[in-house]
């Protein structure tokens, strides 16, 4: 009898925890209705001529960056950009800001720089505790921006600071950056729809 190769078995895991997830929230109505009234909140703001701006950590840091760029860029049809800006990749002012103030206020920083009332800042933080991203999120509601959180489901800081919440429900940190971004291009989808009429995903 064949012993399972232990590699094969761990991918085949990850697979299944990946999966689980997905089926979890896919037919999660609360996750649902979130998702939809993000992508409402950020159509709307865009409409208004506001902007979205991005922040997160680590690999939340380059999620961040591929949804300001599908915003930018575009995610099925060719259209008009839109205006979206992640605050993770000037490392000039990150370095400038965390030498003279701190790690903890360089987005903070930007988002007084660059925010406006009517723009959304879309916090992205798997613990939802980030000390970063919970001072951006109170600058932002100082500044009348709106705030979308990206987090676990778990009763975090980012919850109290934001006026939109997309959680996941899990505490493995990598499927909850699989399904923030998964949840990104749904919102993705449902702006362009919104702005641009039918997409070849319609």
């Amino acid at each position: 009898m064949a012993i399972p190769d232990q590699r094969s078995e761990a991918v085949r895991a990850h697979l299944r925890r990946s999966t689980e997830i997905v089926e979890r929230v896919a037919s999660d109505t609360g996750f649902i209705a979130a998702t939809v009234a993000i992508a409402e909140r950020i159509a709307q703001s865009l409409k208004n001529g506001g902007k979205i701006l991005l922040a997160g950590n680590g690999g939340s840091a380059s999620d961040a960056q591929h949804i300001a760029a599908e915003f930018v860029g575009r995610f099925v049809n060719d259209r008009a950009p839109l205006a979206a800006i992640a605050l993770t990749t000037d490392t000039s002012a990150l370095t400038a800001i965390g030498n003279d103030y701190g790690f903890d206020r360089v987005f903070e920083r930007q988002l007084r720089a660059l925010g406006k009332k009517g723009d959304v800042f879309l916090a992205i933080s798997t613990s939802g505790r980030s000390p970063n991203i919970v001072a951006a999120l109170k600058a932002s509601r100082e500044l009348g921006l709106t705030n979308v959180g990206f987090t676990r489901h778990a009763e975090t800081p980012m919850h109290a600071l934001c006026d939109l919440v997309l959680a996941v429900p899990s505490d493995e940190t990598a499927l909850i950056q699989q399904i923030h971004i998964t949840a990104a291009h749904a919102i993705c989808h449902l702006v362009e729809r919104e702005l641009f009429g039918a997409t070849q995903r319609s």
